[in-house]
């Protein structure tokens, strides 16, 4: 455990404060906001290229990274996997938004990515897939237990996001790790509001 007070982050590293949250039975269903033109579609054995570029375009912003720094054999075992759903919410013939349910656990469901690009936030696209994703991981009879995790680097709606999606927050860590953006993962104009410290 962390003391009380300040603790020093090495030179080159972020922290960030990460809140685990989960359900453990369905919620009550929000209202479905109507999304013409706009689809769900389950991609069986991602490629590599489209998967890393969605994730990208949704995730750059917040210093998304760790499936950028996996190597292709360690990702295409993840995304192929028979336990693994990826969606990609489909306008106008392009991926604009990015589902990944993770049931690998017995009994667990963990919601492993879920963001929207640009082109899709503030219509409500959000919680109609936040709907879908709650309805696919609450279909499998075995499933006892929902979770996800969001951090402090992420969008600041995302935590009451959540907990108005009927995730309860049950742990809180801090997180210390390479700073992605000097590690050449991430360019570095990526999210400027994070100041980048190098000594």
């Amino acid at each position: 455990m962390l003391p009380d007070g300040y603790s020093d982050v090495p030179a080159g590293k972020l922290a960030a404060v990460v809140t685990c949250l989960e359900m453990r039975a369905p919620p009550a269903r929000r209202d479905d906001p109507e999304q013409p033109g706009i689809t769900l579609d389950r991609m069986a054995t991602p490629d590599l290229a489209w998967y890393r570029d969605l994730y990208s375009r949704i995730g750059t912003e917040w210093l998304w990274a760790s499936r950028l720094a996996m190597a292709d054999a360690d990702l295409t075992a993840v995304l192929h996997h028979r336990d693994v759903e990826v969606y990609g919410v489909m306008k106008e013939g392009r991926a604009e938004g990015l589902l990944e349910l993770d049931f690998r656990e017995e009994g667990v469901c963990e919601l492993a990515f879920f963001g929207l690009t640009p082109a899709t936030i503030g219509g409500g696209t959000g919680r109609w897939l936040m709907n879908r994703a709650i309805a696919r991981a609450w279909s499998r009879e075995a499933l006892q237990r929902f979770w996800v995790h969001t951090c402090t680097l992420d969008s600041p709606q995302a935590l009451n996001f959540y907990i108005r999606s009927g995730f309860t927050p049950v742990k809180r860590q801090v997180e210390v790790f390479d700073d992605p953006r000097l590690a050449g993962i991430l360019p570095e104009t990526a999210a400027p509001v994070v100041p980048i410290i190098r000594a």
